[in-house]
């Protein structure tokens, strides 16, 4: 990504880092007060290195690897279980990662370990995912907030008319995806679809 709204533009990469400049310039998601702040960040650093044990590791071998490797899976379920306890018992007595508040932390860690619970790579019952109470709950929560439900929507190619939007460029553009529906008949539909499996 590139910020042009700058006199000399800066390039970005990785989601942590835009998220985090995006969270600064813009002054939200992203508590500007210690130690909420630092938390925030921690939870931040910590998605950046537990997500890819559970894409690239468990994902991969559990559901797309072309042949089974029960040493691998074994391995790459147990790493993803003690990450779902740890946010699972972090979670037991805050709404969000941070407290009441929602941030970029809550933002990037959704998509993996909401995407589990939400049954991604078919695993709810293999990792026994019920067990973790209160990481459904945060998901759940998450998942109804509107700008999440939207999202959810946008960069897909596939589904039922009006259920996807290739690209986002302008507001409007999830008015155009509706074809007449209401962007909230959409959404719903979307939210409750389970989600896509990617490789």
């Amino acid at each position: 990504m590139v910020d042009y709204s700058v006199d000399s533009p800066i390039r970005l990469f990785e989601s942590g880092s835009i998220l985090f400049y995006l969270a600064e310039k813009f002054g939200a998601f992203l508590p500007a007060e210690q130690p909420a702040r630092a938390e925030t960040i921690n939870w931040l650093m910590w998605q950046m290195g537990s997500a890819p044990f559970v894409g690239g590791g468990f994902g991969h071998f559990f559901a797309y690897a072309p042949f089974k490797i029960e040493y691998a899976i074994d391995r790459y379920a147990m790493e993803t279980k003690r990450q779902l306890h740890v946010l699972d018992t972090h979670l037991a007595d805050r709404k969000y990662l941070i407290g009441d508040d929602y941030t970029i932390a809550d933002m990037v860690v959704w998509p993996w370990y909401g995407g589990l619970i939400n049954g991604a790579y078919d695993a709810r019952e293999f990792l026994n995912l019920s067990e973790y109470r209160h990481l459904e709950r945060w998901t759940k929560c998450i998942a109804e907030r509107l700008a999440v439900k939207r999202g959810c929507i946008v960069n897909r190619s596939t589904g039922e008319p009006g259920t996807f939007l290739r690209e986002r460029h302008d507001a409007a553009d999830f008015d155009r995806a509706g074809q007449g529906q209401s962007l909230n008949g959409i959404i719903d539909k979307q939210a409750s679809a389970p989600p896509a499996r990617s490789g």
